[in-house]
């Protein structure tokens, strides 16, 4: 057998399937291997698109994370799928992917490697079937440890990663794009406002399992550094992603230290503006304002708009209490309770007045 038979009996005949999918998405081509495993023919498989292949959840999968994770990486190893097969039952592989391009970064094509993981897979459900019936074994509070720290991974790698992975890719395209195109302009900012308000969620998601689940909130102290860097952060992200909005500024603190966590600070003063901006009147200024008095570091977020009705206002620090209004951008209903359990947590109160005037939230807390 020469190189090249040997080659071509190499590629089809590999202990693995593998797949040529075109720039379009489409396959190109695969292997014996693969037509073996699932049953398909070469005609009823090439010119689909590689995502056709794939059961339902894998092909969410496939758009929420391979997809955007092949385009910014280039590759990814071990990815478990579940390929359809010419019978209709699922074949469980784990994918390798690699990209081919141009010198000058144009993609030609992605070949990907599959491997069957039937046996891994199985040992996984066993696995977790074996964990579930050791769970239901446990006392209430084992149960309750385990399930806090389940929910707490879950969330952290399942959504924070592609979270990620997206947030990554629109500040790439916000780099790179025409910034005299409105159009364009106003669709990144979109993206990032609400890249960034995903974030804002899962950090309240975590942070109300940690509360009410675990012991508390946490505090990392910073006693050496000035507090203002982190507000005018929030400030700066604020105005980038919501740049028809006006906000009025009064910092008094003339770079005092405060005894305080710093990004817990940010968080809060974050989940305020956030507040302000989806209740607040659009055609008046948010107004924010920060000193050091008598010992005590005082930040305030105050908008108007319509008055709080005094019922709500019982209920307003409560977790999951959205009030009466009718916005698609009110979430979940945990910023004001994360809010003020960071308060809490430094010693301190998060207080809030409401009239026709304005709706004022202060913050109140030791600066030493």
């Amino acid at each position: 057998m020469n190189a090249g038979n040997r080659y071509l009996d190499l590629f089809e005949n590999a202990p693995c399937g593998y797949l040529v999918v075109a720039a379009d998405g489409r396959i190109d081509d695969a292997n014996t291997t693969f037509y073996k495993w699932t049953g398909f023919s070469r005609e009823a498989v090439v010119g689909k698109r590689f995502r056709d292949i794939l059961n339902i959840a894998g092909r969410m999968f496939y758009e929420t994370h391979f997809a955007p994770l092949l385009r910014m990486q280039g590759s990814f190893d071990e990815v478990a799928l579940d390929v359809m097969k010419s019978d209709g039952e699922s074949l469980s592989v784990l994918a390798n992917a690699w990209e081919k391009r141009t010198p000058t970064g144009e993609l030609i094509e992605t070949r990907v490697a599959l491997f069957r993981a039937t046996q891994r897979r199985r040992y996984e459900r066993e696995l977790s079937e074996a964990r579930r019936e050791l769970q239901i074994g446990l006392n209430s509070a084992q149960q309750t440890a385990e399930l806090r720290e389940q929910f707490i991974a879950v969330l952290g790698h399942d959504l924070r990663n592609p979270l990620a992975s997206i947030s990554a890719g629109v500040h790439m395209l916000a780099r790179s794009s025409d910034t005299s195109d409105e159009k364009n302009s106003q669709v990144l900012r979109l993206m990032l406002a609400s890249v960034s308000r995903m974030s804002g969620l899962i950090d309240n998601v975590l942070d109300f399992a940690r509360g009410r689940l675990g012991g508390g909130l946490g505090l990392s102290r910073d006693r050496d550094n000035p507090i203002q860097p982190a507000l005018q952060q929030v400030l700066d992200e604020i105005r980038s992603s919501y740049p028809e909005r006006q906000i009025e500024v009064s910092f008094n603190l003339d770079g005092r230290m405060i005894d305080a966590d710093h990004a817990r600070i940010a968080q809060l003063f974050s989940n305020l503006m956030g507040n302000a901006i989806a209740h607040g009147d659009p055609e008046t200024p948010i107004k924010v304002a920060a000193q050091v008095q008598d010992g005590l570091f005082s930040l305030s977020v105050a908008n108007g708009g319509k008055p709080i009705p005094e019922s709500a206002l019982q209920r307003l620090f409560q977790p999951f209490y959205r009030g009466e209004a009718k916005s698609r951008q009110q979430g979940l209903g945990l910023g004001l309770f994360i809010a003020s359990e960071i308060a809490r947590a430094h010693g301190g109160s998060l207080d809030v007045v409401s009239d026709v005037e304005q709706t004022r939230f202060s913050l109140h807390i030791p600066a030493n």
